[in-house]
């Protein structure tokens, strides 16, 4: 074969220039994507649709891969919604976080553990004047009988023991108290 011989083209084949205006891309694409010629014939290099399609689809679909999570790794797609559920019930608890702590501040509630020690405080007083009731009572009027005091002792001492079991009572009917409002809901 003589050197001017050289093989032509095949007519689907175009240089960089032409299959870059035929495609409606830059030139710079054929080196960014990596498209390798189809041929080349003495200086001149030959590209064909099929090749730039390929490299093109070969970019792509390595973007996609690198995208998205590891094989082993559930990825839920509902996790945005997820989080902003759970950005939302925070936002709640710390609304009436506030709240409650606003009304503590105005002192439109108290909380259970003070009812409670209050109460027992109040009950234990109450247990230290009925103690010394029946002792008042003899003293201011001696003609009672003892009988009579020995009743009274005994109806003090059951109301006694029972303000100072309060402290240990309150905590149960605090609860009935609050169940009572879940069955009226």
């Amino acid at each position: 074969m003589s050197a001017s011989r050289q093989p032509s083209p095949e007519p689907y084949w175009l240089n960089k220039s032409q299959m870059a205006a035929s495609l409606g891309i830059s030139v710079q694409a054929f080196d960014k994507w990596g498209v390798k010629p189809v041929a080349k014939i003495g200086r001149s290099v030959y590209f064909d649709c099929r090749s730039v399609l390929d490299s093109k689809l070969a970019e792509v679909e390595a973007k996609q891969q690198s995208s998205q999570p590891d094989e082993g790794i559930d990825f839920d797609p509902l996790l945005d919604h997820k989080r902003e559920q759970e950005e939302y019930l925070l936002t709640k608890e710390r609304r009436i976080g506030q709240q409650q702590k606003n009304e503590l501040a105005a002192r439109k509630v108290v909380p259970s553990e003070f009812a409670i020690f209050t109460l027992s405080k109040v009950a234990a007083e109450i247990a230290a004047i009925l103690d010394t009731l029946p002792l008042t009572m003899k003293r201011k009027h001696p003609d009672l009988e003892t009988r009579h005091l020995d009743t009274l002792m005994r109806e003090l001492a059951r109301a006694r023991n029972q303000a100072s079991g309060l402290d240990n009572l309150l905590p149960e009917l605090l609860d009935d108290y609050c169940d009572s409002f879940d069955t009226t809901a």
